[in-house]
């Protein structure tokens, strides 16, 4: 990866004055829709446990894989967005994700499907290069909301893959699903090969030393530690309800198919359009109020689902919510760590993802095990639990930065 892709010469972030609105657009799309493919396979396991003939337990095993893919992908291929020019990691970790969703789309066993979503979820890590490149773009004085509109793209492709991935599969089967959003990160790839800038690498240090220097940020900076435990709680929240969703609708009283757990997704994408303006606020403001009360509404909507967990209604505005919340606080800790230490955006940012996917994965294997234990009532229960750790995260007394 020393060499460039083109010939085009870096264009140092401090002569970029103004990030176009063009770009800040391009940059939140290619986040949504890269960090969508690692929610395809949720609304479908029902689908894919009937077709590869796999227990619950079993088939739980690929957003599991999936997050844990995703997780590995940011601790050790994010920081080279620090080493190399961003642009060149980021337009080779596209095609590595088109060539994993085609192949997920050939299946023929459990196996290939665990190993298919392995692939997805390492490659899908290019979500978390796009979000430092517009920070590292972004005037100071701006970068929460820039950040903010970014983060939107990102958790709308969460939140409307579901949406998606439900209606196709229903509509002309699951593989269907995988081919399309292949071709689409191939068609990005293109759009970005063009559009994106080059950029200067902010360190000369070896990849060893590079992801050495990860435990050393680790150490050195505890708001980066505090911004990646709460968020990986809520995280955890996050992804315990949305791994089990599908499975709970699917079983009485409710009785719905896909499209319907995939629809869910609507609802928290309201609370995704709330990001440019958690991102504003903690410019103004300070993050650290947004952390607090996004970890309250996650309380709170999990609290309510305990207390009634058959009702629709308040399991629609409970997900907008909750939603919202875990949005909410993901801007604002992202605020906290790119004031940290800026030529390290790539390697903090790494740390702080990788503890919020860290967290879902935690999330989807315990919440499988809430739902076999205790029903939807338990899976409350416990993402309840996680909201109220990162609330005591937040509101700890800890020496500052």
């Amino acid at each position: 990866m020393n060499t460039p892709l083109t010939a085009t010469a870096p264009v140092p972030p401090a002569a970029l004055d103004i990030l176009s609105p063009a770009l800040v657009f391009l940059l939140a799309c290619a986040t949504g829709l890269t960090v969508a493919a690692l929610y395809y396979n949720q609304p479908i396991l029902g689908i894919l446990s009937s077709e590869f003939g796999a227990s619950p337990t079993e088939i739980g095993r690929i957003p599991t894989l999936t997050q844990l893919g995703y997780t590995a992908g940011i601790l050790l291929l994010a920081p080279l967005g620090d080493r190399y020019d961003r642009r060149r990691v980021i337009l080779v970790k596209l095609v590595l994700l088109a060539v994993g969703l085609f192949a997920m789309a050939l299946t023929q066993s459990l196996a290939q499907l665990c190993a298919a979503s392995v692939v997805i979820g390492a490659a899908a890590s290019v979500a978390q290069d796009c979000v430092p490149a517009a920070a590292t773009l972004a005037p100071e004085a701006r970068r929460g909301k820039i950040v903010g509109h970014v983060m939107m793209g990102l958790l709308l492709g969460i939140l409307l893959s579901r949406v998606i991935s439900g209606s196709v599969a229903e509509a002309f089967g699951w593989r269907t699903m995988f081919v399309g959003a292949g071709t689409l990160v191939v068609a990005l790839t293109l759009v970005m090969q063009r559009r994106l800038p080059a950029f200067v690498p902010t360190t000369t240090q070896a990849y060893s030393a590079l992801l050495g220097s990860l435990f050393t940020l680790w150490r050195r900076h505890s708001g980066l530690r505090r911004a990646a435990i709460a968020q990986g709680f809520l995280s955890a929240a996050f992804s315990a309800f949305w791994s089990t969703l599908a499975m709970m609708l699917h079983q009485p009283p409710f009785g719905f198919g896909s499209a319907v757990a995939g629809a869910f997704g609507l609802a928290g994408a309201v609370g995704a359009l709330a990001a440019p303006l958690a991102g504003h606020f903690a410019d103004r403001r300070g993050p650290e109020p947004v952390t607090r009360l996004g970890a309250v509404l996650v309380l709170l909507s999990f609290v309510a689902f305990a207390i009634a967990p058959h009702s629709l209604w308040l399991l629609i505005a409970g997900t907008l919510l909750f939603d919202l919340g875990v949005q909410a606080s993901l801007i604002a800790h992202q605020s906290i760590i790119y004031g940290l230490e800026p030529a390290a955006r790539s390697r903090l940012n790494a740390l702080l993802i990788g503890g919020m996917f860290a967290g879902m994965s935690a999330g989807s294997a315990l919440g499988s095990f809430a739902l076999a234990q205790g029903g939807w009532r338990g899976v409350s229960l416990f993402a309840a639990a996680c909201g109220l750790a990162a609330l005591l995260t937040r509101i700890w007394p800890g020496r500052q930065d």
